[in-house]
């Protein structure tokens, strides 16, 4: 038997609720915050910091596919990320500033798209090496490819980053839906990120750690109100209050 339009309506609404809680936003960050830090981490011990060195950790197979992987990480990383920023933003709702949620919505999906062509462009270069990195060295690709994607990555797309944590910053501010600790945090590091990125090593690490330390912080809190509303624990949709 079919269901009843009612009770496809009712269920509807049940998967939609489900979806917006905070428990997806956080999990939606979690998951971000390690494929993208992962990805991170596996780039900078494979690649040297020196383009010189390119010859010998091309020649590298394993190398290669450390990167390879670290690549093919960052589109489910990207996933993540468009899912934390529309639960987010949906949490927000009417309370949200315009021009803030624009800045907000904007910078987040430039640091997705930034991330995406850095990778592919990677990606394209590593992937082509294979047997003939002297060639391709020789021909210049990898000079104009490999800084192409170090700045769309590093200094473009870190940016965006930064500037999307002081959006969500100024946002959790004016609504108070976040500890003043947590929301100067976001500060700092975004002002850090805007600074240094691009001049020291492993400083684009705090952009997921931050968005971990907010993930966690939304997860937690929404587990509390869930039981402060529902002390027996029969209703599974109280965590979407």
């Amino acid at each position: 038997m079919r269901p009843s339009p009612a009770g496809a309506t009712a269920e509807s609404q049940v998967v939609a609720r489900a979806i917006r809680t905070p428990r997806s936003a956080a999990l939606a960050g979690i998951a971000f915050s390690v494929l993208f830090a992962l990805a991170l981490v596996l780039v900078r011990i494979a690649v040297p910091a020196d383009p010189s060195e390119a010859g010998r950790w091309l020649s590298d197979s394993s190398r290669r596919e450390s990167v390879l992987l670290a690549l093919g990480l960052v589109p489910f990383a990207g996933i993540a990320f468009l899912w934390f920023i529309g639960v987010l933003r949906d949490r927000v709702g009417e309370a949200e500033d315009r021009f803030f949620a624009t800045v907000f919505l904007g910078s987040g999906l430039l640091f997705v798209g930034m991330i995406f062509v850095a990778a592919a462009v990677a990606a394209g270069l590593v992937a082509s090496a294979g047997g003939k990195s002297d060639s391709l060295l020789a021909s210049g690709a990898w000079a104009v490819g490999r800084r192409t994607a170090y700045e769309l990555m590093a200094v473009y797309g870190m940016r965006m980053a930064a500037v999307f944590a002081l959006a969500t910053s100024t946002i959790l501010l004016r609504t108070r839906l976040a500890p003043r600790l947590l929301i100067a945090s976001g500060y700092v590091m975004a002002i850090l990120l805007l600074m240094t990125v691009g001049f020291f090593a492993w400083v684009e690490l705090l952009f997921p750690l931050w968005v971990l330390v907010l993930s966690l912080y939304v997860l937690v809190s929404g587990l509390r109100r869930g039981r402060i509303r529902d002390p027996s624990g029969a209703s599974e949709s109280s965590n979407a209050a």
